[in-house]
Order: structure tokens, then sequence, then C-alpha cells
């Protein structure tokens, strides 16, 4: 893995180099300098099926320095290439908000971080690569517990090796721990979970012995690295992924994230699990075991005829469960199980829900 991510930032650097290049051979030819950027509209978000995610189509828009009205924006999208070839050469990591701070240094004018963070996301889209990669990250707040020795790559800590399950609070999956090698785990599995107080229940009660697994919390909807992790998981380790998640529509989305993508990171690969498996919390749940709820707003049905015009929700458990919802227009937490005792989610319906996710 250490040969493999010093791989990768060789051939980041060489794609930003040549883009560098580029921009120098055409002002020494006396041509304006432009990006070719793939267009990220609706119209050209397209749903693979073979690959079970969201692509990019083929238009594309062009960032030209001629153009006045596009001159601010090609400036912002030549320096934060520039600073994340610096990153990368020089081994550091930024976040989000350290990028746009920094950009002041350089007179570089954003007008606020969302702006810059738009900008992030077209430079991903130029070099087909998450922003990860360029070492660049959100601020971090997923967790994961697990037996699972880890080495990490990051300057100053190559070759120091950690068990995942020697914190009781979980590891921040942050930077290190995303371009750290998975070096050996006993677990089988992977449990992704949506809420970080159940997070801490399954670790208090051992869940990740009793069911020899990895438990990540996803803390809602998933950082990309949490996803990028979870996928590395999977594909290097062969572990399944199961998704536990509120009985929502925003829930049920959670977990198709997880599972297939998101159209906003439609330009990206690697960041999804097709064969992970969302087992529940279904709304068909909410009926079997009586739990507590609370009844839908206006914007969960809403959503929920959204997500119907889905190609993804259109089949399967995905398409049932919407159709249960807007039938009993009610939603329940995960917390909700502890009407039947702290302990009945991980003691009787985990146990429950993964004997029948080997049917799903």
């Amino acid at each position: 893995m250490r040969y493999k991510e010093t791989k990768k930032n060789k051939l980041l650097y060489d794609l930003l180099k040549n883009h560098g290049v580029k921009i120098y051979e055409d002002l020494d030819n006396g041509v304006f300098p432009k990006f070719l950027i793939p267009s990220r509209s609706t119209r050209n978000i397209i749903y693979d099926r073979k690959l079970r995610q969201y692509v990019l189509g083929n238009s594309a828009s062009i960032r030209n320095s001629k153009n006045i009205s596009q001159l601010r924006s090609f400036t912002q999208l030549t320096w934060l290439a520039f600073f994340a070839n610096r990153l990368i050469k020089e081994k550091k990591s930024s976040t989000l908000r350290d990028i746009y701070y920094s950009s002041q240094a350089f007179s570089i004018d954003f007008e606020d971080q969302p702006e810059s963070d738009n900008i992030i996301v077209d430079l991903e889209s130029v070099l087909s690569r998450p922003r990860e990669d360029l070492h660049i990250f959100p601020e971090e707040r997923s967790s994961v517990f697990g037996d699972l020795v880890i080495e990490y790559t990051v300057p100053g800590y190559e070759g120091k090796r950690t068990n995942l399950s020697d914190h009781p609070d979980g590891y921040l999956i942050g930077p290190s721990l995303s371009s750290a090698e998975l070096i050996e785990t006993s677990a089988d599995l992977v449990i992704a979970i949506e809420k970080g107080g159940l997070f801490t229940r399954f670790v208090e009660e051992q869940v990740d012995k009793k069911f020899k697994s990895i438990i990540i919390d996803t803390a809602g909807q998933a950082p990309r690295s949490t996803r990028y992790l979870l996928r590395r998981l999977h594909e290097e380790l062969n572990l399944p992924v199961v998704i536990l998640t509120d009985g929502d529509v925003y829930g049920e989305h959670i977990a198709m994230v997880i599972k297939s993508g998101s159209a906003n990171a439609a330009h990206l690969r690697e960041l999804t699990v097709p064969d992970a498996k969302w087992i529940g919390v279904w709304a068909s749940d909410i009926e079997k075991y009586k739990l507590p709820t609370i009844p839908m707003t206006e914007s969960d049905i809403k959503r929920i005829h959204d997500l119907k015009k889905d190609p993804r929700y259109q089949q399967g458990i995905w398409k049932n469960e919407l159709d249960v919802f807007l039938k009993i227009k009610r939603k329940a937490e995960l917390e909700a199980f502890s009407k039947y005792g702290l302990t009945n989610i991980t003691d009787k319906y985990l146990p429950q829900k993964l004997e029948m996710a080997k049917s799903l």
C-alpha cells in the first residue's frame, strides 16, 4: 500500500504538472490558456447500471482566460492546482477551511468558502480525482472501531501500527487513517451505522466481538473519506458491508449513497460499495417490531416522491420500502428499539437482520 500511495502521488503530481506545462506553452505561443471542465449539470449526470453508480456524461464547458467573465474563476482554479501540487509535493494536508484562508495569502479572491469549495470540485472534475487524493479534507466526524491493524503512511508516523480496537471511543476517520495500510483483521463483516450514540452502544455491547465485525459510525450522511474506507475494507479485505440507518427516507438515502454514490460526486469513482446491503431500519420493520414513531413531515413525503423518480429506487427493497413509508406516513429512529430495553437492538434485532442479509 505504501508503494501504491507513492505511485498515486506521483501520478497526481504528473497530472497537475502537465496542466501547468500546458498553461506555460499556451502563453509562450500567444494563446489564452483554458481548462476543459466536465459539466456537472443534472442533464449530464447519468446512472450507469453496469457500474451501479452515477457518472458524468460527455458534456463539458471551457473555462477560458480570454473570457473576462471567466478570468476570475480561471485564476482561482489555476491557483488551486498549484496549491494542491504543493500539498502533494510537501506531503502536507489541508482542510476545506484552510484552503479558503490560504488563498488570501496569495491574494486569490474568494467571496466565501462555498465559492472556494466549488472551485475544489471543479479541480476534481478536471483531474477525475477526489479532493482527498489531493490531500484536501473536510472537517471529519466519522469513527471506526474493531479488530483491524493499520500501518500509517503519513510523514512522521510511517511504519507505526495501531489496532483500531485499542481506543473505546473509536478512531477518527481522517487523512492518516484513510491513507494507512490495512494490515490484518479477524473481522468477517463491516457494520456501518448512522448514529454516534448507537455506535457507542455497539462498542459497549462488544458487537465487534459478538459478530466479528468492524463498526463504523457514518455520523449521518457518510463523509467521502468514510465511504472510501468502506470501499477499501470491502475490496482489500473482502469484507461484506451492511448498513443500519434510522427508519426514515433520509436513512434509506444514506444507505443508497454508500452503495451507489451521489449525483454530487458523479465525477468521481472509488467512493461506492455496490454490494453493500441496507438491513434497516426498514419502513416494514416499523410495523413488524411495533416501534415508537413520529409522523412524517411534508418535507419527508416530498423527498419520497423525489426518490421514486431516481432509477436506483425503482425496484427491490428500495422501491418496496418507499411505498411502505408512503403508506404509513410514520418514521422511527434506531433508538426506538430502547422501548424493549437498552440492549434489544444488539441482542435481538441485529442478529435477525444479519441473518436476513444473507438472502438479500
